[in-house]
Order: C-alpha cells, then sequence, then structure tokens
C-alpha cells in the first residue's frame, strides 16, 4: 500500500511569527516619513502601506531613502507633574539625558539611543517610573508644510496609524499652530 503524505492547515496551533518592518517614503510637500510595521504577513503590510502612500500624495522609497534625515534616540516622557522644568532638567542632566523639553502636557527627555535604558533607570531612581520609555526616531531638520499640503500629509499620517500593523510613523514636518487648529476645526 503506497504511502500519502497529507497535510492539513492548522492555524490554532501554529503560533504565527511576527517580523518588524521598517518603510521609508516621502509624503506632500516633500516631507520625510518612517513607518515602522510589525506583522505576520509582509506582502500584505507592504501593499497596505504603499497604498496609503499613493492615495493621500506621497511615494514610498528604498530602505535608507529618508532614514539617514533621523537620528536614532531614546525618548523617555514624564506626566507633567513628575516635577517642574529644573527639577526634569536638573535629573536629565544627572542621568546622561541630552536634551530635555517641557510643556503643560508632560516632559520629554532625550538621550542617545545606546543608553536608553541606563538613563531611564537613573531617571527612576530620581523621578520614579515614566509614562513611556521608547526608541525613536528624531529628525535632523524640520520641512514646513503649508496649508496646501497640510491636509493631504495629515491624511496619509492618519490613514498610516489607522493600519492594525503599523507601530510607529515619524514625520518630519512642522505645520503652524493656525493651520493645524483651521484643520482640526474642519
Amino acid at each position: 500500500m503506497p504511502v500519502v503524505n497529507r497535510c492539513r492547515k492548522t492555524t490554532s496551533s501554529v503560533p504565527s511569527t511576527r517580523v518588524e518592518i521598517r518603510y521609508e517614503g516621502y509624503g506632500p510637500g516633500g516631507v520625510a516619513v518612517i513607518v515602522e510595521a510589525l506583522s505576520d504577513n509582509n506582502n500584505r503590510t507592504a501593499g497596505n502601506v504603499r497604498a496609503c502612500f499613493t492615495k493621500n500624495g506621497g511615494q514610498l522609497g528604498e530602505t535608507g531613502s529618508v532614514g539617514f534625515m533621523f537620528d536614532r534616540v531614546g525618548e523617555i516622557r514624564y506626566k507633567a507633574d513628575a516635577g517642574d522644568e529644573d527639577t526634569m532638567m536638573e535629573a536629565a542632566i544627572e542621568a546622561g539625558a541630552e536634551d530635555v523639553s517641557s510643556d503643560e502636557e508632560g516632559h520629554t527627555l532625550i538621550c542617545a539611543f545606546e543608553e536608553l535604558g541606563d538613563v531611564a533607570s537613573a531617571l527612576e531612581a530620581a523621578l520614579g517610573e515614566a509614562e513611556s520609555v521608547n526608541p525613536s526616531w528624531k529628525p535632523q531638520n524640520t520641512v514646513p508644510v503649508g496649508e496646501d499640503k497640510a491636509a493631504t500629509l495629515m491624511k496619509l499620517i492618519d490613514a498610516l496609524e489607522d493600519d492594525d500593523d503599523v507601530q510607529n510613523v515619524y514625520s518630519n514636518f512642522e505645520i503652524d499652530d493656525e493651520v493645524m487648529a483651521r484643520l482640526s476645526a474642519a
């Protein structure tokens, strides 16, 4: 009797393998965009990201096409009640952070990517637990975007962020506060 191998697809017993993928491209107005995704189907995710760029006035580029315009950094966020600006600045200097920005929503500390764990630990000892500790892409320069391109750019960013596989979207745009207020009201 011949041996017949039968294969049945079972998805419940086989764990899916998800891989990190980075896409780079340009949005309306020449804005650089980095998209980080986590996917179990590279073809689906690539198609979705490409469609977002194409439908919203952008163009998906090759890996490395815009990455050189950004620095890989560590980003540590604290709520506003963690301390005043002086307290945050002092703790940041002691911990080895490179930059601190504060506003009414909270404090953002930037450090070298390679030192993220050490700086976060030192800050936790001084200030308590951070709201978030993440690697990030910080633009070296920003691109001003006028009102004519701003709406399309925001549609692109929103479409990318709405994709289930997309984890983070980074960009180097700068939109005037008045223009953003008009876009939010629309």
